[in-house]
């Protein structure tokens, strides 16, 4: 399905924030590593926490669902899969990367390629480097899908891992460590993307009762073996990535929005996004976990270290195509390996557009259109969720409607995102693709 996003005066209303994936992904696999029930409550649905909740399944956990909570009986260290040895993860990169860790425990497992044209086509050898040296088998074509784990028996000892392309391959070890006979060291090496999301990973893991000693720049770990997941209560906090488009949305064109369950305090680095639109001068109130964003179409440009807030980074840019001055996002390399390369896909995207953008290997550069975007154009987006968010975002602010092809995949992490943009009065339309 299509989606044309049509110019919008003005967007209004009172609506409530996702739950986070980052911390429902996490939170499903540390109650699946735990021998015992545990409750997880207001759990994100999307398509990649319902990919990870249908691999843990196909693990051996038993999962029981309505409408407010989850209830998780864990397989703790000991997961079993059905005589195919296949998982499928679908699109989901994180739950890929998270759970090639948790599979080395089972003596072989396939993960399957069903997106040849997205996370087929993005590495993981960094993770496979580390999990050799584990003593794993891997096999895999350079890196990519469909990748066979044989394990059974991984150890532990001292493992260096790169965080130069994704945080991702160290949390899943983190994951994973506790769990063995042997105490590890983990040192990354390289340099280490999304620090936040690893504090994230940590964070979840203290919940489940999961001892880590962690070198300040978060470069070097120290774990006992050994340990168990214990099972828990956990509740899942709002979702910054999600919200960070819509807060977007709500700068670039005259409005009254709040957003409900974005907590202050929130670990999640995205929560930069609120910082960034004051940085912008959009008026913003934020206290009590509710965002109140009363914009003005008028914005100020910005430099920011994109690093600390990566999935908000498409949504910031796509505020910065109508700011006053020249903007700068760096140090967001590793946008380029995420589902779509998300610095020469997206930028090609804008251009179309009528965004003046420019690209460096790790850096966007807006010169900001205050008066508008041209539009009128079929965009492409890469089926690639956060790429589709951002580009609605430009077009409730282009002269003419902008149609962008394949806007279902924004199910991967905010199935309701048109749902809450409409609900707000954004001027937005499902249409066939033929149509």
């Amino acid at each position: 399905m299509d989606v044309i996003v049509r110019s919008t005066p003005k967007l209004q209303g009172d609506i409530q924030a996702l739950s986070s994936k980052n911390y429902t992904t996490r939170y499903l696999l540390a109650a699946a590593l735990a021998e015992g029930t545990s409750t997880i409550y207001y759990p994100a649905h999307s398509e990649d926490s319902d990919a990870m909740r249908r691999c843990l399944r196909d693990l051996g956990a038993q999962l029981v669902e309505d409408e407010e909570k989850i209830v998780i009986t864990g397989f703790g260290k000991h997961p079993t899969l059905s005589n195919s040895h296949e998982l499928n993860v679908g699109n989901a990169g994180a739950v890929l990367r998270f759970l090639m860790g948790t599979a080395s425990l089972l003596e072989e497992v396939k993960f399957v390629n069903t997106y040849p044209d997205s996370l087929g086509k993005r590495p993981h050898d960094d993770l496979i480097t580390a999990l050799e040296q584990m003593g794993v088998a891997i096999e895999h074509r350079e890196g990519k899908l469909p990748i066979t784990i044989r394990g059974g028996k991984p150890r532990g000892g001292k493992i260096k891992v790169s965080g130069n392309v994704s945080s991702q391959y160290l949390s899943s070890l983190l994951f994973l460590a506790p769990l063995l006979e042997e105490d590890s060291e983990i040192e990354v090496v390289d340099d280490l993307k999304s620090k936040v999301v690893v504090g994230q990973t940590l964070e979840v893991l203290a919940e489940a009762g999961i001892r880590i000693e962690a070198r300040e720049d978060l470069m070097y770990f120290k774990i006992a073996g050994n340990q168990q997941y214990e099972a828990k209560t956990y509740t899942v906090q709002g979702d910054y990535p999600g919200s960070a488009a819509v807060l977007a949305a709500a700068a670039v064109v005259d409005s009254d929005v709040i957003i409900r369950g974005l907590t202050e305090d929130s670990k999640q680095g995205e929560r930069a996004i609120v910082d960034v639109l004051r940085m912008m001068e959009v008026p913003l109130q934020h206290e009590h976990s509710v965002v109140r964003v009363q914009g003005n179409r008028k914005l100020k440009a910005v430099e920011i270290d994109g690093d600390v807030a990566t999935d908000a980074v498409l949504a910031m840019v796509a505020a910065a195509v109508f700011a006053e001055g020249t903007s700068r996002f760096y140090n967001v390399e590793n946008l380029r390996y995420k589902e779509c390369d998300r610095i020469t896909d997206y930028l090609t995207e804008l251009r179309k557009a009528g965004a003046n953008v420019e690209e460096r290997q790790a850096e966007i550069i807006v010169h900001g259109r205050p008066e508008g975007v041209t539009g009128g154009v079929e965009i492409n987006a890469h089926y690639d969720h956060r790429v589709i968010m951002a580009l609605t975002v430009v077009g409730l602010r282009a002269e003419q409607p902008i149609r962008i092809k394949d806007a279902h995949h924004v199910a991967k992490s905010y199935p309701q995102y048109f749902d809450h943009l409409r609900a707000l009065g954004a001027q937005v339309e499902w249409v066939e693709e033929n149509a």
